[in-house]
Parts: structure tokens; sequence; C-alpha cells
């Protein structure tokens, strides 16, 4: 899981779970049923930031991602490939 601009008290549910590697990002061997609770957790009190997380998933790529937040990444299925798209940064 990548969280972007998350409040602290944020990070501090999910290191309860995972190891934060770097500022923001988390890893960590959990049971579906806690991965899913504490997305649900994440996406409630983002307050502005953004969250991404990618777990292992039955489909050709072995993995899905879900985003939510204010991020300029999209995610994007082209005919089942999942692939993420940046907004362009113009000056």
């Amino acid at each position: 899981m990548v969280l972007e601009n998350a409040p602290t008290n944020v990070r501090g549910e999910l290191t309860r779970w995972m190891l934060e590697l770097h500022a923001g990002v988390f890893v960590g061997n959990i049971s579906a049923a806690v991965r899913d609770a504490l997305w649900q957790i994440v996406c409630g009190k983002l307050r502005g930031g953004a969250g991404m997380m990618v777990h292992n998933g039955a489909n050709e790529q072995g993995f899905k991602i879900l985003i939510c937040g204010n991020t300029s990444r999209t995610l994007e299925d082209f005919d089942g490939l999942l692939l993420i798209t940046l907004e362009p940064k113009f000056s």
C-alpha cells in the first residue's frame, strides 16, 4: 500500500499490521479480510490525500490495483490489463 499526503493516524494504523519501508510505503503478509478492512479505514480517513493498494489476484497479471483519494494517477483497464496513467503536468 502506498499513501500520499495521508494523516499520521492513518499511517499509524497501518504500522500495526505492516512494515513501513519508506515514508508512506507499506508492505505485509495479511489476510484478505484484514487487507479489505484496512483499505476501508484508509479510504475513509485520507482527508485530501491518496492511497494505492496492490495485492495478489486471480488474473493474467497476478495482482489487482485499487486507488482512492486525490492522485494524479488513474487506473485504466485495457482488455483486462491494468495500467496506470499519469495526468500531464503543465507549467
